[in-house]
Order: C-alpha cells, then structure tokens, then sequence
C-alpha cells in the first residue's frame, strides 16, 4: 500500500514513516529541504521536494497514495499566519481530491473548534474546514494538547529571570500536555489500520497537570526548587515574543492562543471529549528531558 507523508522528518512525521516502511508500505515524504533527501532514502522511504504551498506538486506527491497524514509545518515569515495555514489545508484538499485519496489523518491541534481567538489553530480550524469539505473521504483529525517541547522555550527565561511562565495559568490540574511520540503512536495506529470512516475528531494528551504542577516539576529536575510560575498580560508576551526575534504577526498569533488558554477556551472542547486514556509521557519523564537540555545549554555557554 502507498502512504503520502507530510511534515518531512519531524517528530511526528519520521515515526511514522518509520513504521509503515517497517509494515511493508510504500512511503513518499513530502520535504521542502533537498538537504533531507539522503536521510529519508536511508529509511527506505522516497523522498518529494517541493513546496506544500505547490497544489501541482503535491498532486504528483500524492499520486497513487491510498492515504496521506497531513500537517502544515510553521512558517514564521508570513503576513497574516492564521490564512496561511488555512490556505495549505486547501492545496492539500485539492490534491486530495485529484487523486480520489480515500483516506487522511490530519495533523490539527486542541483549540481548532475555535474559528477565531485560538492564534494559528484557528487557522488549524481553518485547515480542518477545507478538508471536511472532501464529503466522500475518510479523515480523522488528531487534536494534540500543548505540546512538550514548546517548554524548552522558557530555558532562557529562567536563567535569565529565575522564573518560568507564559500569559496563562492554570491551577485546577486542567491544563492538558502531549509528548510528540504519545501523537505518532496515535497516527500510526490510525494509518496502519485505516478503520475510520467519516470525519472524525480525536484529542490527544499524555498528562493534565497545573502550571504550578509544570513549575515544580521543572524546578525539581534542574535543581531549582523554588521556580515558580508566572502569569504574564498579553502585552507582555507580545513583547517578550518580538524581544526574542519572532515576527511581529507570529508574536500576535502565539500571545492570542495564550489568552485562550487562560481563558479555558481553548481547552473547552477537550473536555467535552475527553479520550479515554492518556499517552505514557508524563511530566515527570518530560522533566528529565528539559533538564537535559537545560544543562546542555549550560555547558555550551560555559565554553
């Protein structure tokens, strides 16, 4: 069987590529870098390079696939980043359509029942919406919670400031977080097995914790026992986002997905349908990973 792949070799995309070729498929990635080419042949997977903002060329990406797994990568040097993103779930839709793909798993984010307010998942929002309009295919949209990762950003912050935070809290164990190998377990799964029908939505989230939760945890692995988290405004992330070389609009977007956060917004959906189980990664094991980095950062500045 032949499987599209998008998001080149990320933390997502590569498990999964990973795993069908292991399965036996055929696997194209979809990549933006000729750089990546060699990394994705020695997977045993065919690499495509082009643009995903390209409707041709992801036409001919697509060509013969029974499935795709679909994700828009960030791109930081756009003018308006919600239409951006909304506008390549349409080339994406479209060359779905030409193909007469039967099957997607989408890449979309918790937040994206949003239209607007949610900074880039309502564009995500905007995604889904194009490729809901595919009445005759399969497509299941994974909705992830916050992601992991995104902690890493706040290293400089505390040693810098001595303090970790954002322009949200959250204090009733109701803020959800995902480890990127709970999402592709997930994909993978959905891929491999193609049984859904519809159009679907299924949140994803390894822990629901408490910033205050996030503070401690951090602050206990990187042997700073009093971190605390703080509760920025919105102008103040706004700032803070520019002040570490983010564009204007990419700073706008990520302070507004914030205030939906604090809001409970952007969770409100989540809640309503709240899967079954959680993925394996917690925030403890996350920790020992922010401290890795954290103390990686430390010795490359000692040098």
């Amino acid at each position: 069987m032949k499987y599209a792949i998008t998001g080149s070799l990320g933390h997502i995309s590569k498990p999964i590529v990973v795993a069908l070729v292991k399965a036996g498929h055929e696997v194209t990635v979809i990549t933006s870098s000729q750089n990546r080419v060699k990394d994705i042949e020695s997977l045993g997977a065919k690499a495509a390079v082009g643009s995903i903002e390209d409707t041709a060329f992801l036409t001919k990406a697509f060509n013969g696939a029974k499935a795709v797994y679909s994700m828009v990568p960030p791109k930081y040097d756009v003018s308006d980043w919600k239409k951006y993103i909304g506008q390549v779930g349409e080339h994406y839709t479209e060359a779905i359509k030409i193909n007469n793909i039967k099957y997607v798993v989408n890449l979309s984010s918790i937040g994206a029942h949003m239209p607007e307010g949610c900074g880039p998942v309502s564009g995500l929002h905007r995604a889904e919406q194009a490729l809901n309009s595919l009445t005759d295919v399969n497509i299941k949209h994974l909705r992830p919670a916050y992601f992991y990762n995104n902690l890493l950003a706040n290293i400089s912050l505390i040693k810098n400031a001595g303090i970790t935070g954002s322009n949200f809290s959250n204090s009733d164990k109701k803020f959800t977080l995902v480890d990127t190998s709970d999402i592709a377990a997930i994909a993978i799964e959905a891929l491999l097995k193609l049984d859904f029908t519809g159009h679907s939505i299924q949140y994803i989230a390894s822990d629901e914790v408490s910033t205050d939760d996030i503070a401690t945890a951090l602050g206990k692995a990187i042997n700073r026992p009093d971190l605390k988290w703080i509760t920025f405004t919105d102008e103040q992330a706004l700032q803070g986002g520019i002040q570490a070389g983010l564009p204007e609009e990419i700073s706008k977007n990520y302070a507004e997905m914030g205030s939906a956060v604090n809001s409970g917004k952007m969770g409100e959906d989540y809640w309503k349908h709240r899967p079954a189980s959680l993925g394996k990664i917690k925030l403890e094991d996350f920790a020992k990973t922010f401290a890795a980095a954290y103390n990686s950062e430390a010795a490359v500045a000692a040098h």
